[in-house]
């Protein structure tokens, strides 16, 4: 056993919750793969040091994913994917012919190229239920047929079971290369936290309640600048222990991701959502862990965990605005921040100024605690020590969290 930083390649990579949880566990991202160009620069701001690469997998090579980024001929230690998922979601229409459902398949093709020593793609429930369950066995019959071990009994994560404090279940399918041994899944360290629920002393503790996320973090009510923009330099309250971990103030022994260097006076990501008087007192009068009847929006409940945070869809489909959780103690739907603190990722992470942007990127994206708990049991197969890098890292250019779409194809056209 020898200590290194194992090299993986993120596909539809997203803002980078896999990329970032994979990191924590002491991965390098050298690549990523992302055909949004908002989600792109987002992506290059958070990871200065890895290369994006703005195009659908469909019309990318494992060879150009080499090419352009520092990997080169080196054996490519994981391949991670949290593929498109709309096709499949049990949320709406399941259309089994969905386009978005076959580009599993160029995952699949990508793996083969970049022959990794293991694979994980992130997917939702849907694709192990009715006819979609076909092209999961279709997959995993592929991978065998081209010397690839998988894990056949695939498992359903759910979020809130690793130290997130959102009940959120994917599916997690898991490869190794036939001269490897195929990773474990990880076992639960967390039990879901529920209103009025106590742990019994012989059972897992609890998970971070919606409160531990988000109860320290200023009111953006009392900032009227927000209306404006999407920062601003504000008065925290008392952090909880895990808000503590996401503010930079403590670390986790076994995180070992790059330290970033950031402001932790500057409350980010908070741009002010103004409601109508009438929406106000609707969002007053729901009770705590209830839907609103009108809006059926889902107020939190400080003692309890978020539901599942979802995305809406692209400008391809309608620009489509998921429902927000409503705050659980003032009249308003949650910030990008909040619903960031409610996702695991850290306040040094930035995302698109814009809420519609910002609110998409946390939603379609893998908590990173839970991508970090998966990516231990890899960095356990590999037989490797972990190392954390010695200097911190500074962040991207922010006019890359302004770009409006074609500023950011633009961009990302000339590379």
């Amino acid at each position: 056993m020898r200590k290194r930083r194992p090299i993986a390649v993120d596909l539809f990579a997203g803002a980078g919750g896999m990329t970032l949880g994979f990191e924590q566990a002491g991965f390098d991202v050298l690549a990523a793969v992302e055909i949004d160009p908002i989600h792109c620069a987002t992506h290059e701001f958070n990871f200065p040091s890895c290369t994006v690469l703005c195009k659908s997998v469909e019309d990318t090579t494992g060879k150009e994913i080499r090419k352009r980024s520092k990997i080169g001929a080196r054996e490519i230690d994981a391949v991670i994917c949290g593929s498109p998922c709309q096709g499949f979601s049990l949320m709406g229409k399941r259309v089994f012919d969905d386009p978005r459902n076959s580009l599993v398949f160029h995952f699949h093709r990508l793996v083969l190229e970049l022959q990794p020593k293991y694979f994980v793609m992130e997917n939702v429930r849907g694709i192990t239920v009715g006819e979609h369950k076909q092209i999961l066995k279709s997959l995993i019959s592929e991978f065998q047929t081209h010397g690839y071990q998988v894990e056949e009994d695939y498992q359903i994560l759910n979020a809130a079971h690793y130290g997130v404090p959102q009940s959120r279940e994917r599916l997690f399918l898991l490869g190794a290369r036939g001269d490897v041994t195929l990773p474990k899944y990880p076992q639960p360290i967390t039990q879901i936290a529920k209103p009025n629920h106590s742990t019994s002393q012989n059972a897992l503790p609890l998970s971070p309640t919606v409160w531990d996320a988000i109860g320290d973090l200023p009111e953006v009510e009392n900032y009227a600048e927000l209306l404006e923009k999407d920062w601003v330099f504000a008065d925290y309250g008392k952090p909880s222990d895990y808000a503590l971990i996401l503010r930079g103030m403590s670390n986790l022994a076994d995180d070992y991701s790059c330290d970033r260097q950031f402001d932790a006076r500057i409350l980010s990501s908070s741009f002010r959502t103004q409601h109508t008087p009438t929406t106000i007192q609707r969002f007053q009068n729901t009770p705590q862990g209830e839907r609103e009847p009108i809006s059926r929006f889902h107020k939190l409940h400080p003692a309890g965990v978020c539901n599942t945070l979802r995305a809406g869809t692209d400008r391809y489909r309608g620009s489509f605005t998921s429902p927000r959780p409503i705050h659980p103690l003032t009249p308003r739907c949650i910030t990008v921040r909040e619903a960031a603190r409610l996702h695991s990722y850290p306040d040094w992470f930035r995302f698109h100024v814009t809420k519609w942007h910002g609110f998409r990127q946390v939603g379609n994206s893998v908590p990173p605690l839970l991508a970090k708990a998966v990516a231990k049991e890899i960095i356990h197969s590999l037989n490797v020590i972990s190392i954390k890098p010695k200097f911190p890292q500074q962040l991207g250019d922010e006019k890359l969290l302004q770009l409006k779409i074609l500023q950011a194809a633009q961009r990302y056209l000339k590379t």
